[in-house]
């Protein structure tokens, strides 16, 4: 009797294919991470005004000043990756003991941020000098370190939204490179720590 060599062939080769594509089923499964690992916390408090103009905190300038974080959270949103966590207006109120309190005391804004299990916390402050332009200012605070890990400044000429758009893109591309470089050096322990900008006296 003739052995059935064609149907033994296709069992072993269905055989074959069966565990190949186990195979690649497992390995892909190993290597996707879980939906949310890679997102990173960042709380972006609201902007708190520094106005040294003759006519300090006009209406306008209160509403730019109000439209900051919002623009600077979708920014930031929009270069994927980032988790943002919303922070009570009302709890960054009673940390903020005074106007500038928690730009000046960054383990106290990132104890902040730690009670909302944020990664990062962006500490902001809308600087106006002069009624011709005004600088947007970011302390990136490692809620982890409590440490200053970035400082960051825009500056932007007029009251336009536009203008005000662009001065958040720049902050939220700034943001995400240093808190890029921070995972990299993260995962090279041998790799030099990246270093912290410092804002000029004026600015403070």
């Amino acid at each position: 009797m003739r052995p059935k060599t064609g149907l033994f062939r296709m069992k072993y080769f269905n055989a074959a294919v069966n565990a190949l594509s186990c195979m690649a089923l497992g390995l892909v499964i190993a290597w996707c991470p879980p939906a949310d690992a890679a997102d990173t916390r960042i709380a972006v408090l609201d902007f708190e005004l520094r106005d040294l103009t003759p006519m300090p905190r006009t209406p306008e300038e209160l509403e730019r000043t109000a439209s900051v974080a919002p623009l600077l959270r979708d920014a930031l949103a929009a270069r994927g990756g980032y988790t943002l966590v919303d922070i009570d207006p009302q709890d960054q109120a009673e940390a903020n003991a005074s106007v500038g309190y928690l730009f000046e005391h960054p383990e106290n804004a990132a104890e902040l941020g730690r009670q909302y299990g944020a990664d990062w916390i962006a500490v902001g402050r809308v600087h106006k000098p002069s009624f011709l332009f005004a600088y947007m200012i970011v302390q990136l605070v490692n809620a982890d370190t409590r440490r200053i890990a970035g400082e960051y400044v825009v500056e932007v000429k007029g009251s336009m939204e536009q203008a005000t758009r662009r001065g958040a893109a720049g902050l939220a591309e700034q943001i995400d490179e240093t808190i890029q470089s921070a995972v990299r050096h993260l995962h090279s322990p041998s790799s030099a720590s990246p270093p912290a900008g410092s804002l000029p006296a004026s600015l403070r």
